[in-house]
């Protein structure tokens, strides 16, 4: 019984290691990166384009490495004043990749924020947390979303502002599979 006890304990350790390592990246873009797209670019560096994607690259104060995201800024087609940045990254210790989206205040938090890769169903985030830029969605990205999201031409993210109204917008995947092959 006291090895199980233990053994939980050391999981929850690292799982709270792993949280607080996604939290401090997450408290770094959101100030540099979110804070305006044109400045966000001022303050990190473009280090390279891949198709549709950017790869970002700062060292956040405290650091002793540099830092690099994948990310991607949309508008809804139809609706400027709903966007999204999509952002992937793979945390410090390189022992998790993340893929983490800021959707505008103002949307349904209960119904999460769902995924469609050209035009499959992929399933829902549900949001972690809001600030006063957005709210944000995250989820571990796992060997099969990876895999779809490498080899998909659109996925679609769909925000709602009611249970009954959701608002797609499509994220370009192209150069996806390259960038991410060289996010460090």
């Amino acid at each position: 019984m006291m090895i199980q006890i233990i053994f939980t304990q050391k999981l929850t350790a690292d799982f709270a290691k792993l949280v607080n390592i996604a939290s401090c990246l997450a408290i770094f873009f959101v100030a540099t990166f979110f804070s305006g797209i044109t400045d966000a670019l001022a303050q990190g560096s473009v280090k390279s384009s891949h198709g549709a994607w950017s790869m970002v690259c700062d060292t956040p104060p405290g650091a002793s490495a540099e830092q690099c995201a994948l990310m991607q800024n949309v508008v809804a087609e139809d609706r400027n004043e709903v966007g999204l940045s999509v952002v992937v990254l793979k945390t410090a210790d390189q022992k998790a990749k993340i893929l983490r989206i800021l959707a505008p205040l103002g949307v349904l938090l209960p119904n999460g924020l769902g995924l469609n890769v050209d035009g499959k169903n992929i399933g829902r985030a549900y949001f972690v947390r809001c600030f006063q830029d957005g709210c944000y969605a995250e989820v571990i990205l796992e060997e099969t979303l990876l895999k779809t999201m490498q080899s998909g031409k659109t996925a679609t993210f769909i925000v709602f502002q009611t249970p009954e109204e959701g608002i797609g917008i499509p994220v370009d995947l192209s150069g996806f599979a390259e960038g991410y092959v060289k996010l460090p």
